[in-house]
């Protein structure tokens, strides 16, 4: 199976799953369950340690070496993913209305009436709540770049190291048997049509959104350079397609960089905004996020205002820092605001998983592709003119 890309395991999974809830006896699906209830304690109890693994060294590196085009790119790329993460909410709130049906599905049912119960009940506490740990990530990565720390740093960095390998030996390989659990217990429950019914339609909104944003995003770049738009985009399409089969921002920067700079940014604004903006802007992984929470708040009934949505969208735009190069990186960073500022519990937390891995590979050419407009505006408020290329040889791409 590990031969298989994630996202066929995932669709795998959910075949089986639909497959199992149809013909197993509920005795069988309730192992299922078990095990459900056993990963998402363990996921539940791994939530505070992601948050401090990857924000505070990512805080930590942005802070070295602080300088005018460090504070503009970054600054830049935290505008243009609060401002999808905006697009979307509004997007969101008039669209999903006409197809979504508030309170038609209920998650709070999962182990309880119309669906089949764990075998045992396990408890796995948390070593301290997500707020906590968010605070203590913001504390060590602020801290660690003022004092210009090298041994916190250096045991930070293999912490994350720890966490990632956590994530892509652990987790993510044992997502795909979650995912079928679940679908096992909402088939067995009658639920399944509906959510996949609904989801589909989601995830159509969701890339069309993605769209939206990169055109506006180099129409911005493009005026601003005196440069035809839908040119620069064609240019990126490279990167775009990359992306779609690396599912990594970071896997990505070779051919990133390489688009950007034959687009004419110049060499050394490329070298540097590229791999920074591949760790700090994640509009189309915003948009996501955006969209897929808001549709399960709608089905479960839940009350959604802009001011809190707002204060979560925020929130992404700095707990997606850093986040691992492995599939699902950023709605991993994004679980401890899921649950504090919106509220998630686990069963609608593992759901979420399960609906943003299904569409990363498009967030995250989304996300590449952004990094190239935005490389455009720091080359032009850099001084430097677009000098497109049309061949280069022998790129430097460290």
């Amino acid at each position: 199976m590990k031969k298989i890309g994630l996202l066929p395991r995932l669709i795998i999974a959910i075949i089986l799953g639909i497959i199992f809830g149809l013909v197993l006896p509920e005795a069988l699906v309730r192992v299922f369950s078990t095990f459900n209830t056993v990963f998402g304690q363990f996921l539940g109890f791994a939530i505070p340690l992601i948050i401090i693994g990857f924000i505070a060294p990512g805080i930590g590196e942005l802070g070295k070496g602080a300088g005018r085009i460090l504070a503009l790119t970054a600054g830049i790329a935290y505008l243009s993913t609060v401002f999808s993460g905006t697009v979307a909410y509004f997007a969101n709130s008039l669209v999903l209305p006409t197809f979504l049906t508030n309170g038609s599905f209920d998650l709070s049912g999962i182990g309880e009436e119309t669906m089949a119960a764990s075998y045992i009940d396990m408890s796995i506490p948390p070593i301290m709540p997500v707020m906590t740990a968010l605070i203590i990530a913001f504390t060590l990565g602020i801290g660690m770049a003022a004092i210009d720390s090298k041994h916190i740093k250096g045991f930070m960095d293999e912490f994350q190291n720890i966490i990632s390998k956590l994530i892509s030996e652990i987790i993510i390989p044992l997502l795909p048997i979650h995912i079928m659990g679940i679908f096992a217990n909402l088939t067995f429950s009658g639920q399944t049509a509906m959510i996949l019914s609904v989801f589909s339609r989601v995830f159509v909104l969701v890339i069309a959104l993605h769209i939206i944003i990169i055109i506006i995003q180099y129409t911005i770049a493009g005026s601003m350079a005196k440069a035809n738009p839908f040119k620069l985009i064609k240019g990126m399409l490279p990167a775009y397609f990359t992306a779609i089969g690396t599912q990594s921002s970071a896997a990505t920067i070779p051919v990133t960089l390489v688009q950007t700079k034959k687009n004419g940014v110049n060499d050394g604004v490329a070298e540097f905004v590229i791999p920074l903006c591949a760790t700090i802007h994640l509009s189309g992984s915003t948009i996501t996020l955006v969209s897929c929470s808001m549709a399960i708040m709608m089905l479960n009934n839940v009350p959604i205002s802009f001011g809190t949505y707002f204060a979560f969208i925020l929130a992404l735009g700095v707990t997606m820092v850093a986040a691992p190069g492995v599939p699902g990186g950023a709605v991993m960073a994004a679980l401890g605001i899921l649950e504090s500022v919106l509220g998630f519990d686990q069963t609608m937390l593992s759901l979420m998983i399960a609906l943003y891995l299904a569409q990363d590979s498009f967030g995250t050419a989304c996300n590449v592709t952004g990094d190239g407009a935005i490389a455009v505006i720091v080359n032009k408020i850099s001084g430097f003119k677009l000098e497109p290329k049309e061949k280069l040889v022998d790129i430097d791409i460290e």
